[in-house]
This record gives structure tokens, C-alpha cells and sequence, in this order.
């Protein structure tokens, strides 16, 4: 028993060390050379300030709209809904959220419209949507902002980001970088 349990306290303290100093040493040194330095990236426009990695809510229908957040982009409580498909609960949330885009998208066949504009994401902060997701709101965003819809459509393809080193994930667009861009546009105006 004596052997079991001192093999079991040296496990445990090199455990300690490896998971509590090593492991934390090791993912900070990661984090210095992401964007940002590990820190998150603030944008400071229009007099307000912008956490750039977290996605924002912008509920103006002369807005792109981001993906729906199960936390109301709370990014200390980040998660998502966990609910089952079929809860009801859940099934009314996505009725009002369809309800909202057919309303301020009217005649925009509900089948082209991409799921990550009606469902949240699975932390609630996802910063990005697919560039499908952004150009279904284009007619809407024209209609509101008196900008011709071939410009607004070059404005999306100007914040397309291309896969991850090339190959990894989907292009996608940055909604608070492609508002910001918009509102830019608009002042020029």
C-alpha cells in the first residue's frame, strides 16, 4: 500500500507540473505570437471601442447582421443554447428570428437564406458569417441606405477572407470589419 500510494503522490505532483506551469507556459508562448499578443484587438470607430475577435450585434436593418447569439454577446458567459431541436422554447426563439428576417427581408426565399443567420453559434461570439449570409442581406441593406446593390456587393467581396493558411475552413467576412466599411462608405456619400 505504502509503494501505491507514494507512486501515486509523484504522479500527481509531476502531473501538477506539467499541466499547472508547463501546460499554462506553453499556451501563453502560443498566445504572444497570435494577433494581438494574446490579448484580444480593440478597433476604436465612429467614438466607440470594438473587441475585433468577438462578434458584435447590429440589430439596424442597414446593418449586416451577425450571427445570433445564444448569450447576447456576453463574451465572460460564452456558450450556446444547448437546447434540443425539437424544445419549444428553442422552436420559438427560431420562429421570431425567421419572422425578423422575412420582415426586413421581404420576398427573399427563406431556403437561400444560410442557417447561420437564423441559429446562434455554438459560443455566441463568432465574429465571422459566410459571404452566401452576407449577400442575402445586400438587397435589404440597399433599400435602407440608398446604395446601389452592385457596390454593396463589391463592398462584400472587398471583406472576403480567404480559408485559414489557404486550405483550413470556408472564406468567410468579418461583419464588424464589413459595418464599419459600410458606415465609411455612407460618410462618403
Amino acid at each position: 500500500m505504502k509503494t501505491h500510494f507514494i507512486t501515486a503522490l509523484r504522479l500527481t505532483a509531476l502531473l501538477l507540473i506539467l499541466l499547472s506551469g508547463l501546460y499554462t507556459l506553453l499556451v501563453w508562448g502560443a498566445a504572444q505570437f497570435a494577433p494581438g499578443g494574446g490579448k484580444g484587438r480593440m478597433i476604436t470607430a465612429n467614438g466607440r471601442s470594438y473587441f475585433e475577435q468577438v462578434g458584435q450585434s447590429f440589430r439596424s436593418p442597414a446593418y449586416f447582421n451577425s450571427r445570433p447569439s445564444a448569450v447576447n454577446y456576453n463574451a465572460a458567459g460564452s456558450g450556446g443554447s444547448n437546447k434540443a431541436p425539437f424544445d419549444s422554447a428553442y422552436l420559438s426563439v427560431m420562429q421570431a428570428r425567421i419572422d425578423t428576417f422575412r420582415k426586413y427581408n421581404p420576398g427573399q426565399p427563406l431556403q437561400e437564406v444560410p442557417a447561420e443567420l437564423l441559429s446562434a453559434s455554438g459560443s455566441g461570439l463568432d465574429p465571422h458569417i459566410s459571404v452566401q449570409a452576407a449577400r442575402v442581406q445586400v438587397k435589404r441593406i440597399s433599400r435602407y441606405r440608398n446604395i446601389p446593390e452592385i457596390r454593396l456587393q463589391q463592398l462584400v467581396t472587398e471583406h472576403t477572407e480567404g480559408p485559414l493558411l489557404g486550405i483550413l475552413g470556408p472564406e468567410k467576412v468579418h461583419v464588424l470589419h464589413l459595418n464599419l466599411a459600410l458606415d465609411a462608405l455612407t460618410a462618403k456619400k
